[in-house]
């Protein structure tokens, strides 16, 4: 909110607060499915209703997948000043994301509910990134 006579930017407390509660949610769940990509991917294959052995090339998507999740992550802890803009970018990350595993849930390419569980948990990210987006924008305002 900008405040009369003053050529700075503030962000309102409350917004700050609201911002601050999506982006720790986001963050968090990105840590957890970004650690368990990395260092558990046949747990998580497992969890999709497939064979690790049988789907080993799921392995290294999923380690893919893991280390650019614990990437944005982290980047939304350490890099406050770039925060609503990883957020804005979460928003394309985790809609692609919800889309592609929607896809795969249509095709038949995933088992039915691993694949709509995976459209949740990124409906879910997207979500909280434009929640997040939303309260920042509200702040400068």
């Amino acid at each position: 909110m900008r405040q009369r006579g003053s050529n700075h930017m503030h962000v309102g407390h409350d917004s700050e607060h609201t911002a601050g509660a999506f982006w720790k949610a986001l963050a968090l769940i990105m840590l957890v499915n970004g650690t368990l990509g990395l260092a558990a991917p046949r747990f998580l294959i497992r969890q999709v209703g497939a064979d690790p052995d049988a789907e080993s090339g799921m392995i290294y998507v999923l380690r893919m997948f893991g280390i650019r999740t614990l990437f944005i992550a982290i980047d939304l802890f350490r890099l406050p000043a770039q925060r609503e803009q990883s957020l804005r970018e979460g928003v394309v990350v985790h809609a692609t994301d919800a889309g592609a595993a929607f896809t795969a849930a249509m095709l038949g390419q995933l088992p039915l509910r691993p694949a709509l569980m995976a459209t949740s948990i990124s409906v879910v990210n997207t979500a909280l990134a434009v929640l997040g987006v939303r309260a920042y924008a509200r702040g400068r305002r």
